[in-house]
């Protein structure tokens, strides 16, 4: 349950902290007094988005923190788990849940649980589970038919049955994608295997290699040259070596002489050392000279067969790997590609085959996941039309009954692919559901959508709620997911007198052994409170600021008064209230 509430600086209230007890809690006041923002503050720490408008004027941020006291610390685990907070080796200590969201005045927003920072997404699946919300809004999910699809889940427990027919749904889906791409591949196959086998031996008529071009170019450029080349080394080794006073023997007569000055001089051995070593490295460059003349060599054949060669490379690198690093490497990775693709095409008709199979397959774990929740639809539909009828009578609408209809999706005009034996299916089943009121005996069930009375749709939803509830469980014991808190806030719109009464006495039997936190504007309702609170907004300074304050049995006696006969306290007003507060003691 919600055992503290604490909020700063959050639209006119600047500071409060309120505690709920078990039971009933009812709030009151008088309007625009600040009840809205008590559950606007709520929302804030179930995860609804803030805005920075929400922040108190002057103020730079405002912040709401929620104490929530759980069974055990095994349910605040579960709570944390389902954000991605879990902690096997550190379970939770303590079956305290505290929730704070902090709003800046830039409108940044930052959300704690248990003083670990989490997301907005986390925040709302940590908080799933903790309050449930019934408030004027939700008339017009109530109006809209395509919402009473996932009340009915929930109410039957068949989210896990959903889950299961989306992913077979999901599953259809890309094996009718894969089977319609092997078709078309299949249908387009001769134009293709003619142009993959024509590309295929145009590359394996060249024969690329890896680092072929690089080569050719180095080779080419010497034939190219040869008569230069050839010049220029042998010019240089006849220089060095080969012919008459060439620089070696004159670099030998050197040493010779200096070898003889060497017996006059021994300091002299060192650099006749170094000349000798120089005149064998000359020798044999010039012999290195020679060997590369011997291979350069002038050879117009070659030279025309590289630059065939080099121009039918360039031709294939220009059509399948231009601006490639590695042109070679990319033509051959091109060439593996084209013969993988001609082996899917030999095997395209098998693999048409396969995936019809796959997809018949796929098409049968849908249809029958969807039955199968169908199923489920139907009898929670039966439980849920027999409680929520039950608990209308209770709230003074004995000639009423409630229907939930649970008929086949027809199929769409063009979409064949997802119409299986007559049904529509979708992601989430075959299956249109709507909520129906047959308003007085003798009447037709009719669309919630065309009920007029707002009482009416305001004790259909409270029905709805109690139905749901701890105690208000379908015939099939199968409703999950119950809050520890259920808040309505005003759904007693459009309603009085012995109704007023009667919703007021349902809210107490709901909150017996649970807790519910009520807003209402009316006495005979907050009569039935085990604990009341007033919100009440006061001017000081210049400032507007709202508070909401514990009643005692004595200033619950005057609220009830005031709500009972306006503005205008009296002594009878009061003895009203009085009697009106012995009666739901009773």
């Amino acid at each position: 349950m919600l055992s503290c509430l604490r909020i700063r600086n959050l639209a006119i209230i600047d500071s409060l902290e309120i505690s709920f007890g078990p039971g009933l809690n009812v709030v009151t006041g008088e309007t625009g007094a600040g009840k809205s923002i008590l559950i606007g503050a709520l929302g804030l720490v179930l995860g609804d988005k803030a805005h920075a408008d929400l922040v108190r004027t002057g103020e730079s941020q405002a912040e709401i923190e929620a104490l929530f006291e759980l069974e055990d610390p095994a349910s605040v685990t579960r709570h944390l788990e389902r954000g991605g907070l879990g902690d096997e080796d550190e379970p939770a200590a303590s079956a305290e849940l505290v929730v704070r969201r902090v709003i800046s005045r830039e409108g940044r927003s930052r959300a704690y649980v248990n003083g670990r920072l989490v997301t907005l997404a986390q925040l709302e699946r940590i908080a799933r589970g903790l309050a449930s919300v019934s408030s004027q809004h939700e008339h017009h999910s109530l109006l809209d038919a395509k919402s009473h699809l996932g009340q009915l889940d929930a109410f039957g427990g068949l989210l896990d049955d959903v889950a299961r027919v989306g992913a077979s749904y999901d599953a259809l889906q890309r094996a009718s994608v894969a089977l319609a791409d092997a078709r078309a591949l299949l249908a387009g196959k001769t134009e293709r295997l003619d142009l993959l086998s024509f590309q295929l031996h145009e590359i394996d008529a060249v024969g690329p290699r890896p680092g072929e071009l690089a080569e050719l170019r180095v080779e080419r450029e010497r034939l190219r040259h040869a008569d230069r080349l050839l010049r220029a080394a042998g010019g240089a080794e006849q220089a060095l070596y080969g012919r008459d006073g060439s620089i070696s023997e004159e670099l030998g007569a050197i040493g010779a002489r200096l070898r003889e000055a060497m017996a006059l001089d021994p300091a002299l051995e060192p650099i006749v050392s170094d000349l000798e070593s120089a005149s064998v490295e000359l020798v044999e460059t010039a012999r290195a000279l020679e060997r590369y003349a011997r291979k350069v060599a002038l050879d117009p054949e070659r030279l025309a067969e590289l630059d065939e060669r080099l121009h039918a490379l360039g031709r294939l690198v220009r059509k399948y790997a231009d601006d490639a690093e590695a042109p070679e490497a990319a033509l051959l990775d091109r060439r593996a590609r084209i013969a993988e693709e001609l082996a899917s095409l030999d095997l395209a008709e098998d693999t048409v085959a396969t995936l019809e199979r796959a997809r018949g397959e796929a098409r049968d774990a849908a249809l029958a996941a969807a039955r199968a929740l169908s199923a489920g639809r139907a009898e929670a539909a039966r439980a849920l039309s027999r409680r929520v009828t039950e608990e209308l009578r209770t709230l003074g609408m004995a000639g009423a009954s409630f229907e939930v209809s649970v008929r086949a999706l027809e199929p769409s005009r063009g979409a064949s692919e997802s119409s299986i034996d007559g049904v529509r299916l979708s992601r989430s089943g075959i299956d249109l559901v709507e909520m129906m009121l047959v308003p007085n005996v003798g009447e037709e069930a009719r669309p919630l959508a065309r009920i007029a009375s707002g009482g009416e749709l305001s004790r259909v939803l409270l029905a709805l709620k109690c139905a749901s509830l701890p105690g208000g469980a379908s015939a099939s014991g199968r409703v999950e997911g119950r809050a520890s808190l259920s808040i309505f806030d005003e759904v007693d719109a459009g309603v009085g007198g012995a109704i007023a009464e009667t919703i007021g006495q349902k809210l107490r039997e709901v909150a017996r052994g649970n807790q519910v936190l009520a807003i209402t504007h009316l006495g005979p309702i907050a009569v039935y409170a085990d604990h009341h609170f007033r919100v009440q907004k006061s001017t000081a300074a210049g400032r507007t600021r709202s508070e909401i304050v514990p009643l005692g049995d004595a200033e619950r006696v005057e609220e009830i008064a005031r709500m009972v006969g306006g503005l205008a306290v009296t002594k009878k007003t009061r003895e009203v209230a009085a009697e009106l507060l012995r009666a739901a003691s009773r």
